[in-house]
């Protein structure tokens, strides 16, 4: 019984591995759609209703930021390849013609720009054009996860800083409706200045669960054959003591 539950187990892993494979490649192939397809005007309406399901895709949107609801984003590092220069990122909504607003990544500011006061020199009035990437919102990150941004305390009208950019959180602290989307902010004609501007480029890599699924058939296959053969072999000697 020991050994047909663990032929089952195994089998059902490899299985699970194979699903697995199959939906990091539905998710590659929806990325490489995003990025393939033409940049989308933001301030064109109506907007397409699946943009959550374009991350990546190239935007531009044209309006002015708001500074006066600007935040930022912990533990940033200036090159993620790297891991080094910590910071904050700030995220500025960029009010739209229609009356509505998008939430910008502006771009890496060192830490010794920690307090809302000391941004202002980073401020763009006036008109401007943004080009960028779609990202999606986000609840919680992938490591950390137990590092929830944290509520409002009584009498506390907003959050300064947050571990990520949850735009459903975001929402309740501004006057006006922003899309389910931010836009990640691309490098200008100056990639060196601040605020440091990187695009994330999106994991295409589709992992190992083909090789995972076959090591676990192959452990099923040793238990299927190997097992009656062990059997066979007990049966053999017990016979010829």
């Amino acid at each position: 019984m020991l050994v047909l539950a663990a032929i089952g187990v195994t089998i059902r892993l490899g299985f699970w591995q194979l699903d697995r494979n199959a939906q990091r490649q539905a998710d590659i192939t929806r990325v490489q759609a995003a990025i393939n397809l033409p940049v989308l005007d933001l301030n064109l309406r109506p907007l397409p209703a699946e943009l959550e399901s374009m991350e990546y895709r190239q935007v531009v949107a044209t309006g002015v930021y708001d500074f006066d609801h600007q935040v930022a984003l912990r533990n940033q590092v200036r090159s993620r390849m790297l891991g080094t220069d910590p910071g904050v990122a700030l995220l500025t909504p960029l009010l739209l013609p229609d009356g509505g607003a998008v939430m910008v990544q502006r771009g890496w500011i060192p830490l010794d720009y920690k307090t809302p006061a000391s941004w202002k020199q980073f401020d763009e009035p006036g008109m401007v054009r943004v080009n960028g990437i779609i990202r999606l919102s986000l609840e919680k990150g992938e490591v950390g996860k137990s590092l929830l941004d944290p509520t409002l305390s009584p009498g506390e009208a907003r959050l300064e800083f947050w571990n990520f950019v949850n735009l459903e959180r975001l929402q309740e602290q501004l006057p006006f409706s922003i899309l389910p989307v931010y836009i990640q902010q691309a490098p200008g004609s100056d990639p060196e200045s601040l605020p440091y501007r990187q695009l994330e480029q999106p994991d295409l890599d589709p992992g190992a669960h083909v090789g995972f699924a076959l090591q676990w058939f192959f452990y099923a296959g040793l238990l299927i054959i190997g097992y009656p053969i062990w059997l066979m072999r007990q049966k053999v000697k017990s016979l010829s003591s």
